[in-house]
């Protein structure tokens, strides 16, 4: 993120979250912890942080970041906090139970349709 970046009130990542954790964006010197630590620099205090993505089965952490473009919701929870980020919401609205979490995202099967979780994250 530029330097410039006037504080914001909020910053929404939308399916893209998992991508930190991908070769090309780490290739690009790119990581989770200094992302969430450049967006904790320039969120107000009282900001919030949205991320929407599609989740992983529990126990796989950021294994399947790169293979199925999924990650656990557990992980990037941990992730947002060690930043110093607050849990202050999430929903289930676009959960999807029948999702077997073993397939691509971009499978004709399951896209559009995947089990995706939201996680709202403020800084203090």
């Amino acid at each position: 993120m530029p330097e410039v970046t006037q504080p914001a009130d909020v910053l929404w990542l939308h399916l893209f979250y998992h991508d930190l954790h991908t070769a090309l964006m780490q290739a690009k010197g790119a990581t989770a912890t200094e992302f969430n630590r450049a967006v904790y620099e320039r969120l107000k205090a009282g900001g919030s942080y949205v991320i929407v993505d599609h989740a992983a089965a529990v126990g796989t952490g950021t294994s399947d970041t790169q293979s199925l473009h999924r990650i656990e919701p557990a992980t990037v929870r941990e992730e947002v906090e060690a930043a110093g980020f607050v849990l202050d919401a999430e929903s289930t609205m676009l959960e999807n139970k029948d999702d077997p979490h073993s397939i691509k995202v971009f499978d004709p099967s399951i896209k559009g349709e995947t089990d995706r979780f939201v996680y709202r994250f403020v800084k203090p």
